[in-house]
């Protein structure tokens, strides 16, 4: 049997499929727009720093659950908490996904407990810190978790060729989607009295809710259209709890014979690390080291998607003619260029082109990323495990960016903590080369 073109035959190529695969990435990314980008992170150091009447800072401490701690500190504590569970989680739910062929199950589950979170961030206020901080890393579990098993469908649901193409239209998707529902927020941010709101508070409390409706609404189209999947062969010594990392075992094993695939994950792993943090500290930077205003913020984030949707298609046009390998060490060497620049803004302009360069490279690497990955892996029945693999890297990777981000900034401070982050970029960039030099050595494996 040919893999490749028999795993489910009846999807492969289906555009309708496609689609409504890609319409997850609709659904989703107003959280993380919304929640992880612009509003909530703006509306939770607004609520969190006390000023005096002439906007001096006068603290910037919150107690959660009776400890002290900076407030942008526990965010990214947060953030990196619910992060390490979903990777300890995704294996085992990985395993159980590809045992039954249930994955679409599972994706279903951790869309609704990261949806109806944002619908329970509509009661988050200062008085209640400790709720909007479980509900928003509950919020970041469910999107985590549910990405681990739409990310296996790709290589279920496109052909080899096609999975650069269907991974930048998924996140296209996404940037799309996710801008129209920011400008609806918009409307309640900016024009709250056009609704009798007279609440500060009220406009981003209700963006959390339209957030919620909005992720699980348009995911039902996905959910309608994806199969199951298909079982495993039973097997009556099949254990839930150990399987899954008896799993990700073996798909280590495989990747180890795999050199190319071996160090480009490596070097994944590392430059993630300075990526994802970067994406998720972002507004809290512009708030605090800036001061820049929610407006500013919000409108600076929008633009970001936009140009990020540009910058999808672009990687993956620019991989057909230099390579995947190639165009991620080329986007890897822009991030360092980032960081330093980071450093050294100290003005709204300042931050305003960054955000440009950043929007443009940050859809493009994520893209460029998951389809290297699919192209790179062997074709295999075991798409959960694979790319349950691939997530536990990513995730792991973000733990340590964003808790060592964290112990930086409460300990020094946010532009320190930002420049720390080169390190990581650093070794990414070595090992992608390593495994560009691998690649030229050995039979071509990336059309």
């Amino acid at each position: 049997m040919d893999i490749e073109t028999d795993i489910i035959p009846a999807l492969k190529s289906d555009k309708s499929i496609h689609r409504a695969w890609a319409m997850y990435d609709w659904a989703n990314s107003a959280y993380n727009l919304v929640i992880t980008s612009t509003i909530f992170p703006a509306y939770y150091i607004a609520i969190t720093t006390l000023k005096d009447a002439k906007g001096t800072v006068l603290s910037d401490k919150v107690s959660f659950f009776g400890n002290q701690i900076k407030n942008s500190s526990l965010f990214s504590f947060s953030i990196g908490i619910a992060y390490l569970i979903i990777a300890i989680l995704s294996p085992i739910l990985s395993s159980i996904a590809d045992y039954k062929g249930n994955k679409k199950r599972f994706m279903q589950l951790f869309c609704y407990i990261g949806s109806l979170s944002c619908c329970g961030l509509f009661f988050f206020t200062k008085n209640s810190i400790e709720l909007g901080i479980i509900c928003s890393a509950l919020a970041a579990l469910g999107y985590c978790g549910s990405i681990v098993f739409y990310n296996a469908y790709l290589p279920e649901i496109a052909l080899r060729h096609e999975r650069d193409t269907l991974s930048a239209q998924g996140f296209a998707y996404g940037y799309v989607g996710s801008v129209l529902l920011q400008i609806i927020c918009f409307v309640f941010v900016f024009k709250p009295e056009w609704f009798g709101i007279t609440d500060a508070g009220m406009p981003a409390r209700i963006s959390f809710l339209l957030v919620g409706i909005w992720w699980m609404g348009w995911a039902q189209i996905t959910f309608l259209k994806l199969p199951n999947g298909i079982p495993l062969t039973k097997d009556t010594n099949h254990s839930i709890l150990v399987s899954g990392f008896k799993e990700l075992f073996k798909v280590y094993k495989q990747i180890k014979k795999m050199f190319v695939l071996k160090t480009f994950l490596f070097s994944f792993f590392f430059y993630s690390m300075g990526v994802q943090t970067v994406m998720l500290a972002a507004t809290v930077f512009g708030e605090k080291e800036l001061h820049l205003a929610t407006a500013q913020l919000i409108i600076v984030i929008l633009v970001i998607q936009l140009v990020a949707i540009a910058g999808a298609y672009l990687m993956s046009e620019l991989s057909k003619k230099l390579g995947n390998l190639t165009v991620l060490l080329l986007v890897v060497f822009i991030w360092i260029a980032v960081c330093i620049a980071a450093y050294y803004t100290y003005t709204a302009t300042q931050f305003y082109i960054i955000a440009g360069v950043v929007g443009l490279i940050m859809g493009g690497i994520q893209s460029l990323s998951r389809s290297t990955y699919s192209k790179l892996m062997p074709p295999t029945h075991d798409t959960a495990s694979f790319f349950s693999f691939f997530d536990v890297t990513e995730k792991l990777a973000i733990v340590i960016g964003m808790i060592t981000f964290g112990l930086i900034d409460n300990l020094l401070n946010m532009r320190v903590a930002i420049i720390a982050l080169i390190t990581f970029f650093i070794i990414g960039a070595i090992l992608l080369y390593r495994a560009l030099m691998l690649e030229k050595k050995l039979p071509a494996i990336l059309g």
